[in-house]
């Protein structure tokens, strides 16, 4: 049994050590708003917050992950998490969505540790957050808006 802190509650997972968070999040704990898309963590579909950072949970064994927190897009909380999602509703940033949730926990952690980040830094941060549907101006649009509405 590999103990694991999701979004604020303990879970013992009958898995061996050697497995994806991913597929322990999706299919042990039923939490499937974190997505699969490459298996590689060159996509970002599956990032969730491990002890604050934004990381790739198809890349980090569930070893790892024991004993730390983490935070999926079910789980997000806070002022931040809020001005992020509504700025994304504000601004109809989502098309097809399948990447959007690994989208919205990167943007959370850009502006929980940058709170008016520049084109620049929000490049850096959204870098290896692939949306095939090529929304990539609405998302910096939005979290510009979430980063104006966090200030005021």
């Amino acid at each position: 049994m590999i103990e694991l802190t999701v979004n604020g509650q303990a879970h013992s997972v009958d898995a061996v050590p050697a497995m994806p968070l991913l597929w322990a999040l999706r299919d042990y704990l039923d939490l499937t708003g974190t997505k699969f898309g490459c298996g590689i963590g060159a996509c970002g579909a599956c990032t969730v917050h491990i002890d604050g950072t934004p990381t790739r949970s198809c890349q980090i064994t569930l070893g790892d992950a024991a004993g730390r927190q983490i935070v999926t897009i079910e789980g997000v909380s806070g002022k931040v998490a809020a001005a992020v999602q509504s700025a994304w509703k504000k601004l109809d940033v989502v098309q097809c969505g399948y990447c959007q949730s690994g989208q919205v926990m990167s943007a959370i952690a850009l502006l929980t540790g940058q709170p008016k980040p520049s084109d620049a830094d929000i490049d850096g941060a959204m870098d290896g957050n692939v949306c095939r549907c090529a929304t990539y101006q609405r998302i910096r649009a939005a979290i510009h808006t979430a980063a104006a509405n966090l200030r005021s």
